[in-house]
C-alpha cells in the first residue's frame, strides 16, 4: 500500500469550509460528511484523530470530493459515493472504507480502530 486517500462528502474553500462549520453547529443531524465529523470538530482537527494521524506508519491524503474528482477523474468515479477512504498502491484504489461503513462509526475512537484493524497495527 502506497497510501491511504481520504475523500470528504464536502467541497474545498473557504466559503464551503464556513458554511461547512455553520451547517454543523446548526443542523448537525443532516450534514452529509461523516467523515469531516469524526475528524474535525466545528473547525480544527479532533486532538485525538490529530495524535493518530501523525503517529501513523501509513501515509495519508486528505481531499475534498471537488479535488478528488479534479486529481482522480476516471469513468468509474461515478460508482464512488462520499465520505471514502481509499487504499492506493501504485497501480490501483480500493474501497478501504466506504461510505455506509464510515456512517456506521459512533466515533472518531471508532475511526482509529477500524483503521487500526484493517491494517493488521
Amino acid at each position: 500500500m502506497q497510501k491511504l486517500l481520504f475523500v470528504y462528502n464536502a467541497d474545498s474553500g473557504l466559503g464551503n469550509g464556513l458554511i461547512d462549520a455553520a451547517h454543523k453547529v446548526l443542523s448537525p443531524h443532516t450534514y452529509e460528511c461523516r467523515l469531516c465529523e469524526l475528524t474535525h470538530g466545528t473547525l480544527l482537527e479532533k486532538p485525538e484523530w490529530k495524535r493518530f494521524r501523525k503517529k501513523s506508519v501509513v501515509p495519508m491524503e486528505f481531499l475534498h470530493k471537488d479535488e478528488f474528482r479534479k486529481a482522480y477523474a476516471s469513468k468509474f468515479m461515478p460508482a464512488l459515493t462520499f465520505p471514502i477512504v481509499l487504499e492506493v498502491t501504485d497501480y490501483e484504489m480500493n474501497i478501504f472504507l466506504g461510505t455506509r461503513e464510515l456512517n456506521a462509526l459512533a466515533g472518531t475512537e471508532d475511526l482509529v480502530r477500524e483503521i487500526e484493524v484493517r491494517l493488521q497495527l
